[in-house]
């Protein structure tokens, strides 16, 4: 039998591929149904545990979970161990969402809910779907990635808006100020920049979170994209962590892009069919 050409699309495999994805979503829905409210901690996995945000980490998680929150990470060493570790060790829900690499990532022990997943943008879901907020201690590509993913739902109005919490000053303010410099006015409006906010204590970070479930964290200056509840300090937010207004797929303002009026001028060239 001849082998496969590697570069051929194989529509078999592409269509059963679609069941492991969807069986990815329907384990990680139902595992984390019940976890209550939560709070996704990011960072490097190459985080010693003598590093001071190690011990930040594990204490910003201690915290969270006396405070009734559940902490989920990415389940694996370093700031996703200290995560971890310190809702363990505060008796509170740790949810660890592993993923298989080619490195294989080495789950740690404190992980009372384990998942394990082989796409990157199943696992994405799940850290989003059921956060009342994120907090984002020093990382590379993974962590900036996932804190650029999550302010772009949030500022297309993909997703409710919760808590997006920079740890470190140190690390994140260059980063911060090549933003404010370089993406504003022309990229993105200076409003998109109150998506998050960059804290040094882990007190701070457990009274952001909480201020997130009481108050609207943030909403775009254009009054036709604003929600229609207005929040006041003495009023529930009764967007944050409840999803209210989710749909299936976790996001909300579902609307169709406009299709073009005009008729397309004729090409010299046509495609080919």
């Amino acid at each position: 039998m001849p082998q496969q050409d590697l570069a051929t699309p194989n529509s078999s495999a592409d269509t059963w591929r679609v069941f492991r994805i969807m069986a990815e979503f329907v384990e990680g829905f139902e595992s984390l149904a019940n976890i209550g409210k939560s709070v996704t901690i990011f960072g490097s996995a190459r985080t010693r545990p003598e590093d001071p945000y190690f011990k930040a980490a594990e204490d910003t998680a201690k915290l969270l979970a006396q405070a009734g929150f559940s902490v989920i990470t990415g389940g694996g060493p370093g700031i996703m161990e200290a995560g971890n570790k310190g809702a363990f060790e505060a008796g509170g829900q740790s949810a660890g969402l592993n993923i298989t690499l080619p490195h294989e990532q080495e789950g740690n022990q404190y992980q009372t809910i384990t998942l394990d997943f082989h796409y990157f943008y199943v696992r994405k879901v799940m850290f989003v779907k059921y956060a009342s907020a994120f907090v984002c201690f020093p990382g590379g590509y993974g962590t900036l990635d996932e804190f650029f993913e999550t302010i772009t739902l949030i500022q297309t109005l993909k997703i409710e808006p919760f808590p997006i919490i920079l740890y470190g000053s140190a690390y994140w303010s260059g980063l911060v100020d090549w933003m404010s410099k370089q993406l504003v006015p022309h990229f993105i409006d200076g409003e998109d920049l109150a998506i998050f906010r960059v804290v040094d204590d882990p007190n701070e970070v457990l009274e952001i979170v909480k201020q997130g479930q009481l108050l609207c964290w943030w909403e775009p200056k254009d009054d036709a994209l604003k929600t229609p509840e207005k929040v006041d300090a003495s009023q529930q937010n009764p967007l944050a962590g409840a999803h209210a207004s989710d749909t299936g797929e976790g996001t909300r303002y579902g609307r169709r892009a406009k299709r073009p009026h005009k008729k397309h001028l004729d090409a010299p060239k046509k495609p080919q069919q």
